[in-house]
């Protein structure tokens, strides 16, 4: 099915990772209230407050976004999220939802609820593909899992 939101919020995320932050975060953020103004289709709010929580400067307002994105997963169901693509699953949405909110807390010198969603993003880890996007959450776990270790609060790179 075409899906003009998500063609839109394809492109912007695309900007950001060719460097244009600051007009990717414009973007996903005019998306995102027309989105809200018609009502808030679930499936399309989880993706644009995920991709939009990466592009913020500031980790209380990536946390925010994250929060979003966890807060409207809960109302997307597997047909919904297959609309859009036939092989995808709200259950492998979930490890790098939770990984995103294990960071944000460790960045922010949370490292008990860090620590929790990191443990939430393992429980649900078998939902990840042999692929390439399967390895990078699974390398994100790891890295963030040695960050806690060593007591740092410093940005990683990208998970």
């Amino acid at each position: 099915m075409e899906d003009d939101v998500m063609n839109r919020v394809t492109a912007a995320v695309q900007s950001g990772q060719a460097g244009d932050r600051t007009t990717a975060r414009e973007d996903l953020e005019a998306i995102w209230a027309e989105v809200e103004q018609r009502g808030g289709d679930a499936f399309h709010r989880c993706v644009i407050a995920h991709f939009l929580a990466d592009l913020q400067d500031d980790d209380r307002d990536e946390l925010m976004w994250d929060e979003r994105a966890l807060a409207a997963v809960a109302g997307v169901t597997d047909e919904r999220a297959q609309e859009y693509h036939e092989s995808l699953q709200v259950r492998g949405f979930m490890p790098s939802l939770y990984l995103s909110l294990a960071d944000d807390h460790r960045r922010l010198g949370d490292a008990e609820r860090a620590h929790e969603y990191l443990s939430k993003a393992r429980t649900v880890s078998d939902a990840l593909g042999d692929d390439a996007y399967g390895e990078l959450v699974r390398s994100g776990l790891g890295k963030i899992s040695r960050a806690l270790t060593d007591g740092s609060t410093g940005r990683l790179p990208s998970h």
